[in-house]
């Protein structure tokens, strides 16, 4: 667990009449990569959390002995990316011009419906999949074929999900 936090105590901008959510906003901007923030309130800020999980964080709450809250924001650990070897940077990849959902399918549909597809496009066009499992034998065939690809499990692990650009085989 990140024990690096910066802390903020909004109970006395609060007890003064005072609205910490632009304190807050500024603590948050102000994290180094990696940091939570340890935030020291009375009461439960309940709405915050939906606001910091969207800015990529995680929330616990620690009930003191006072009866004020500590609300600990740690980063969310992001799944591990996954790549092929000549993948380049794929940020700078299209965007893709074949959206599949192939989670329904049982194996090897999925692979055999997407090297049908990578085989109707062009050099550089890039397709999106979204499969139930990790496609370890399409990962071989997709290089035999000259593709590149990228692609990671969502935040739930329920979920594979994969771009591939298409290529020429070498």
């Amino acid at each position: 667990m990140n024990e690096d936090f910066a802390e903020l105590d909004v109970r006395p901008m609060l007890k003064n009449g005072g609205e910490p959510f632009q304190a807050i906003m500024s603590a948050v901007d102000a994290l180094r990569p990696g940091q939570g923030l340890k935030l020291l309130a009375p009461f439960r800020p309940q709405p915050l959390y939906g606001v910091m999980s969207n800015k990529g964080f995680d929330h616990e709450v620690i009930e003191t002995e006072g009866g004020d809250f500590e609300i600990r924001f740690t980063p969310k650990v992001l799944p591990e990316v996954q790549l092929s070897t000549d993948a380049g940077e794929p940020e700078l990849w299209a965007d893709p011009v074949v959206d599949l959902d192939l989670t329904d399918l049982p194996p090897p549909e999925p692979m055999v419906r997407i090297l049908s597809e990578a085989e109707k496009l062009d050099d550089g066009d890039v397709i999106f999949a979204l499969l139930s499992r990790e496609p370890l034998l399409l990962f071989p065939e997709l290089a035999k074929r000259g593709h590149q690809w990228v692609g990671n499990f969502d935040e739930a692990r329920t979920a594979y999900r994969i771009m591939i650009r298409v290529g020429k085989a070498k």
